[in-house]
Parts: C-alpha cells; structure tokens; sequence
C-alpha cells in the first residue's frame, strides 16, 4: 500500500487524537468527525467536520465532499446503515461495515458470542420500560448490572443492588444512552477478582496477535486506572486470547479490538468488546513500544507489526473534572511531572463537567503496585480550573 492514505475518523475524543497523531507520523491525511467543534482529534487533524452522526444525510454529505480512503468509527453513536452503502461503494470501513453494527449495541454483541458462538456470558435479558426492567432484574437477581445497550466509555452503568434501586438504575441508563435506543440490558453480577482487557490486533493478511493483558478498575461504569501487565496465570491469558480469536474471527476485517474480560477464581468470562483502541489501553503510552494506536493504525494500512514488546510495570489513572466549567485550566502539571517515570496527556477538551474525562497520568514502576500509587499519585495533583 502507498501512502498517504486519506482516512477519516467518524468520534473524535481522546482516543482519536492519539490514532490521529499516529496517523500523521506516517504522512497520512486525516479528516476529524464529531458533534461539537474543537474536539481533541481535531485539534491535530489535517481538517475536520461537525455533524450529527446520526444524520445519513449529513454523513453522505462529509464522504462525498472528502472522499476517503478509510472510515475508522470511533464512537458508537452512528448511523451504521450508511457505513454499509460507504463500503458497498469501495471504501473501506474498520473493521468492517457488519462489524461496526454488531459492536454499536451490546444486545448484538452479546447475541453473537453467547448463542451464534457459544461462548460464557454473565447471564442478561433486556427491558425497554421500567415495568420489563423490574421483572428482568428480579429474574435475574440481585446484584446485577444495568447498563444501556448503546453508550460509551461504560456511561449509564450502575450495580443494583436491592429491588428499590431498578428505578433510579433505569432513569441513570436511559439518561446515558447514546444514538436512539431507550433499551437496557441487565446483567448477572459476576464476582470476579479481576477485569482485563485483552487488545487483540486482526491482521488483513498476518495472523491474530495480542497485547499482554491490562487489569483495570471502574467506577459509574468508567475507567478510573488500567495496569499492564495483569497478573493472571498463562492458562487464564491462553483461555482469553482463543475467545477473542474466535469473537474477533466472526467478526472480521482489521484493526485492534478491545476485548474485555472478568477474571474469576478460576474461569475467563467474556464481558465485552469494542472494535478500536480501548480508554484503559492508554497505559500502551507508556507501557509498549508500540502503543494501541500505532497498532491499530498497522493494522488498518497493513503495514507489518513484528513485534509488541512490554516494556515492564505500568499503569495509567484518569483525571477527572469535579465541577462544570466553560473553559479549563490545569495546575499542578508540575509537581506531577517532578516524579521520574511519569507523563501526562491532557486532551483539550474544552469543557468540563463531573466526572468528564480531562487527561490521564501515565507511570512506570518497579512493580504495578508502584506504578499504580504513582500514576495515582500524579493524577491528583492535577487540579482542573477555570479559564
């Protein structure tokens, strides 16, 4: 393949402007999408586009206007049935066209690695009203897990604990859905020792590859720090990597999957997956010498990877905004940055509300329980202000 290829990423956010910095590394030209002006990746893209991405219309308008190469989603939020006619029409959709609309909800997901492939699952139903979700929850039992089946970055999740709680879970799902959907899926609580995500890399024309595992940690359903390398045994890393395999088979195409997994005593017990790089692999920053973007940017263009090399303890830990505000500024940069084997990315977003994701704290350590405390350590000393 010659390059430069012309790709356009349809989301924008932090994880975006990584791929986008990447892609440029390599000379290619990239048209950042999303719904509100001065995104992230937008800020280093070569141009870039605010429209509803839910519109055909608008997304019709944007592919015939660039023509691209590539279309690489980066949300769930999109209209996925015109990705379908953009590759019918020749180009290329990441990882594909059906894949994209597999992955956008979790009931589909879902369906296909418990009944098409056979694979464990927490047990789950859905709810489309309050009443359904009352009954689904006490046929499922308590704990469970309610979460929208369209959303990102785990908004709309909460754990339910008591019966008395479905309501204010269902209001908290429905309020955090993305797209159009007004359903709920509705979990089985697993009690598991630990969460990994498994980046599992699909090549065009090389074999699956993989990431070592990262561990992570959740709150409201969101990502507050990951560590890379998970202490799991090698059985429970073989069991994870023939799942993703196999889910990442039946869905084809190219580029990275973020295959997430818990880890209980002893059974691996698929959760879920998205079909790009994934919030807890921004340890791979710090932690490999090809970080999750750079991978799935080799994938994409099929360019070779000849090897992911773990470059010891790491861990990253988010920093969060506490309040809203217009316009931010950051203090204590630092002081974060006083610690040896630390880095810091802010992402410019250019506003805050609670608990919106405002950069992260990247450490190395000599063990993860070190590199935690001081990526940890870093994120809080960051303090988020008004401009």
């Amino acid at each position: 393949m010659k390059l430069p290829q012309k790709l356009m990423l349809l989301g924008s956010g932090e994880l975006g402007k990584e791929f986008v910095i990447a892609a440029q590394r390599l000379g290619n030209y990239v048209i950042a999408v999303d719904r509100y002006a001065h995104a992230p990746a937008m800020q280093v893209a070569d141009c870039s586009e605010v429209i509803s991405m839910l519109s055909a219309d608008d997304l019709e308008g944007i592919v015939n206007k660039h023509q691209p190469d590539f279309i690489i989603p980066e949300i769930e939020a999109i209209r996925t049935e015109k990705l379908v006619e953009f590759e019918q029409r020749g180009i290329t959709v990441i990882p594909t066209a059906a894949a994209t609309n597999y992955t956008m909800n979790r009931d589909r997901i879902r369906e296909l690695v418990s009944k098409n492939l056979g694979i464990r699952t927490a047990r789950y139903g859905y709810a489309i009203a309050l009443e359904e979700l009352i009954s689904v929850s006490n046929e499922i039992g308590f704990p469970n897990v309610v979460k929208p089946v369209m959303s990102s970055s785990g908004k709309g999740q909460s754990v339910v604990t008591h019966k008395d709680e479905v309501e204010k879970a269902w209001s908290y799902a429905i309020a955090n859905s993305r797209g159009d959907s007004q359903k709920v899926i509705v979990e089985e609580f697993i009690n598991f020792e630990i969460e990994i995500t498994l980046l599992t890399i699909k090549q065009w024309n090389a074999p699956t590859i993989f990431c070592p595992p990262i561990g992570h940690r959740q709150e409201r359903g969101d990502y507050q720090e990951s560590w890379q390398p998970a202490e799991i045994s090698a059985q429970m890393i073989s069991d994870a990597q023939i799942i993703a395999k196999k889910v990442t088979d039946a869905l084809s195409g190219a580029g990275i999957f973020g295959v997430e997994f818990f880890i209980t005593k002893d059974e691996v017990i698929f959760s879920e997956l998205s079909p790009r790089p994934h919030d807890t692999g921004m340890v791979t920053l710090i932690s490999q010498n090809l970080n999750e973007f750079e991978l799935h940017l080799r994938a994409i263009l099929g360019l070779p990877i000849p090897n992911i090399e773990q470059l010891g303890a790491s861990a990253s830990a988010v920093i969060l905004a506490q309040e809203h505000l217009d316009s931010v500024a950051f203090t204590g940069i630092a002081e974060a940055l006083s610690e040896k084997d630390v880095d810091i990315r802010l992402f410019g977003k250019p506003n805050a509300h609670p608990y919106r994701r405002m950069g992260v704290a990247l450490a190395k350590g000599s063990n993860i329980p070190e590199a935690r405390e001081k990526a940890t350590r870093a994120a809080s000393q960051i303090k988020i202000i008004g401009n």
